[in-house]
């Protein structure tokens, strides 16, 4: 088959479908990606030809304060706004248009694009091409069983606490999602299709003609109503994520010594005062291997700051080979981390509400996972109480292992393979011959 893949130009987007496109690459099929400029040289060191976006905005972390400065000040339900219109909707015929002109060159049989590549209907119902979308982030499916999305809430516990999420969802997306949608509906009506009905964000799990989530049930506020298009598929991870390369700072720990990864994320990693250096003050004198991952910003100034032997700080931290060893992982709960982080069987300390990191922490707290500090800017102090004890009550760790166990009975390449031969198995040749 010849496969596109569609992504919004933001790593939490585009990592978690690179382990797919790999293994769809060695398995025989043809594979290109359409997203960003920004991530021309990891497509090319994935071996995958790019087609960057052309009409389409980028808009990433390193840009994107340049380009809206005025989102810094931005909270709750504005900033939920904010990036609906601008990160997904404002793009979405400029991806349609690209697409189309991509299709004229390269006419691919089956799209695979993130859950918020919100041109997938277009995609599947214009151009007529079989669409595959991944979640990879929390599922937003509305259900009378859930919280709002973007809240950091759990699930109620009685009738009248259903009952408030649902007058709370109603507001809320009056509030956040009225223009969107009124927008994203006009482009579908420019194309002759029928406008979205209920939440937009219903949408997401309907455009598509199967939805492959990241993740496991048990990782997963229930919901009783039932979509034919969904299917859990196990944590997608980034493509080399799971390896079994040793541990890189061998010569800095001895065998009883704890290892604690600390990461403030690729999106808002600009100010490490919020994450990074609350957690060093915090436990540099614990006697913890302290490993830093920066993202490449302020990595030598945190290396003057904080010299310590126990201390290791650096732009790029392999993640998959550090969690074989660590103990326990601090960061600011994007939802591929937490996947990466579980998968090892390692619990956590949490600490973001922005991009909807607070819904991602809220079931880190929920499943017992790991502590949820429930603040974008931690105290020292804080950290240091929750790492003491997620480090000294084993049922922490009990809870992860738990969660590794079940990550591990899944297969998502061979779940994804079968669902694509049974596409070419059912598909009908076109005039320029079977996929």
């Amino acid at each position: 088959m010849k496969i596109l893949f569609a992504t919004v130009a933001a790593d939490g987007h585009f990592n978690p479908l690179t382990g797919i496109a790999v293994h769809l690459r060695e398995a025989g099929h043809e594979v290109r990606w359409y997203t960003g400029r920004n991530y021309a040289a990891k497509l090319e060191r994935l071996g995958i030809p790019h087609f960057p976006f052309d009409r389409a905005n980028e808009i990433n972390g390193d840009n994107i304060a340049d380009l809206f400065p005025e989102r810094a000040r931005l909270r709750g339900p504005a900033l939920i706004r904010f990036d609906f219109e601008q990160f997904f909707v404002t793009n979405v015929e400029k991806y349609f248009e690209d697409i189309r002109e991509i299709d004229q060159t390269y006419p691919f049989d089956v799209l695979f694009c993130d859950g918020a590549f919100m041109a997938a209907r277009l995609v599947r119902e214009a151009l007529h091409k079989h669409v595959c979308a991944v979640g990879p982030g929390p599922v937003l499916a509305t259900s009378k069983d859930v919280p709002p999305n973007f809240v950091g809430l759990k699930p109620a516990r009685n009738a009248a606490g259903r009952l408030l999420y649902r007058v709370m969802g109603a507001v809320m997306d009056r509030m956040v999602l009225t223009r969107g949608t009124a927008i994203y509906n006009s482009m579908l009506a420019t194309h002759g299709l029928a406008p979205v009905k209920g939440s937009i964000y219903d949408e997401f799990y309907r455009a598509a003609d199967v939805f492959f989530q990241s993740g496991v049930p048990d990782f997963e506020y229930a919901r009783r109503e039932v979509n034919p298009k969904f299917r859990f598929v196990g944590p997608l991870l980034p493509h080399g994520a799971i390896s079994a390369r040793p541990f890189p700072y061998s010569e800095k720990i001895n065998a009883k010594q704890r290892v604690i990864l600390v990461s403030q994320g690729t999106l808002d990693n600009k100010d490490p005062r919020k994450l990074i250096i609350p957690a060093l003050e915090a436990l540099s004198s614990s006697g913890a291997l302290l490993i830093v991952a920066t993202g490449h910003s302020h990595t030598e100034e945190l290396r003057r700051s904080f010299p310590q032997d126990n201390i290791v700080i650096e732009d790029y931290v392999d993640f998959g080979a550090v969690l074989e060893r660590a103990d326990l992982f601090i960061c600011n709960g994007g939802y591929g981390s937490v996947l990466l982080s579980l998968s090892h069987g390692v619990p956590l300390v949490v600490a973001g509400i922005r991009e909807g990191k607070n819904d991602v922490n809220a079931r880190v707290d929920y499943f017992g996972v790991g502590i949820n500090l429930r603040s974008e800017s931690p105290k020292p102090n804080a950290i240091r109480r929750a790492a003491e004890r997620l480090l000294a009550e084993p049922r922490w760790k009990l809870n992860a292992m738990n969660l590794a166990d079940d990550f591990r009975r899944y297969r998502p390449n061979a779940l994804i393979d079968g669902y694509l031969a049974d596409v070419k198995e059912h598909a009908t040749p076109s005039p320029a011959g079977a996929m």
